[in-house]
């Protein structure tokens, strides 16, 4: 099912329209995550649900660039009636349904963008509904609030799981019972014993999502966005210029991370430097004293992606694993270029 139509079986029924499907006679789910949470696999499994068990004719493929966790990850579906052909393989820029997996993605990207009026965007967040809709700045649409997180963590499965049941709860395109057969069977060829705990966070992700709808506040409507070349003929770089290294002070690492992130309790920290030699992204920031010793103050999460390699490394305890809330990060956050934060607030 991926990039291409399927034509559905007419098992469980055939439709000759979708409720509240676009001009063009197709209803569009997209799914906005970052690599390793699964929402490829998630976009897969609930087209397969829709062709093969709902009697639709669908397609889905996924956008990502390098093939690594916290890369930008993008996945389509595309809903048509069995008697019309999906002819289109485009990303969708005006979906019904928007399922963020991240949310920090809310404050990187815009997340929400084409979304159609009346349509739906659930968030794994632990905030609410109102706070969502305010902070995406949304017009009269369905907000969905779901701490997706939290119900992995307990049920010992990915997170694609609980946002897919979220996913089932406001698409009602394809049963339920449908998407959970497909998740279940999907799992059951390669990983049977873990099919049990991928149900129970499907029906939770089902059950516990909170959805709120609301009427026009801000824009009905903002346009989807469109990758632009970055430079013409007549201001390109110079062939081989590497413009924006991946070592830039500028860049910002937070949106990759998956939900953890270490937490330093400087009490018990000697100051031995292993956190700094594991560190793959030099997030930890120290200062030489007046005698010439040098130790932590901090770590600068701006630059941290949550791969906890220093809380593995930490031999006192010091650092330690966390479920990142929203707001910590930047409150217990110790600038590693205090200079450049300078710059950017005089500018």
């Amino acid at each position: 099912m991926d990039a291409h139509t399927t034509r559905g079986s007419p098992a469980r029924g055939e439709r000759t329209s979708l409720p509240g499907s676009g001009p063009d006679g197709s209803f569009g789910i997209r799914f906005e995550s970052i690599g390793g949470l699964g929402a490829h696999l998630a976009g897969q499994i609930l087209a397969e649900a829709g062709v093969l068990g709902a009697g639709l004719n669908g397609s889905h493929f996924s956008s990502y660039g390098s093939e690594k966790k916290g890369s930008p990850v993008r996945s389509f579906v595309r809903f048509c009636p069995a008697d019309r052909e999906i002819r289109a393989s485009d990303p969708i820029e005006r979906p019904q349904v928007v399922v963020v997996f991240h949310q920090a993605l809310i404050a990187s990207a815009d997340v929400a963008a084409g979304l159609v009026p009346g349509g739906t965007i659930v968030v794994n967040a632990s905030a609410s509904p109102a706070e969502l809709h305010e902070r995406l700045g949304l017009g009269d649409v369905t907000v969905g609030a779901l701490d997706g997180l939290k119900i992995a963590l307990e049920e010992s499965t990915r997170l694609n799981s609980a946002m897919l049941g979220a996913t089932a709860r406001v698409c009602e395109l394809v049963d339920s019972d449908v998407i959970r057969e497909a998740l279940a069977a999907r799992l059951g060829r390669r990983y049977p014993d873990l099919v049990d705990a991928n149900v129970r966070s499907f029906d939770r992700g089902y059950a516990e999502l909170r959805l709120e709808t609301f009427a026009a506040a801000h824009e009905a409507l903002r346009e989807p966005e469109r990758p632009k070349p970055a430079y013409g003929y007549l201001e390109a770089a110079i062939g081989g210029t590497i413009v924006a290294p991946g070592s830039s002070v500028v860049r910002d690492l937070s949106a990759s991370r998956e939900g953890f992130l270490p937490a330093l309790d400087l009490d018990t920290c000697v100051h031995c430097g292993l956190c700094d030699i594991v560190c793959p992204d030099l997030c930890f920031v120290w200062e030489t004293e007046d005698a010439g010793a040098v130790r932590l103050r901090g770590i600068d999460y701006h630059y941290c992606k949550g791969c906890l390699k220093c809380t593995q490394a930490c031999p006192t305890g010091a650092l330690t694993e966390i479920r990142e809330e929203e707001g910590w990060a930047e409150a217990n956050r110790v600038a590693l270029y205090p200079w450049l934060e300078r710059e950017v607030s005089v500018s």
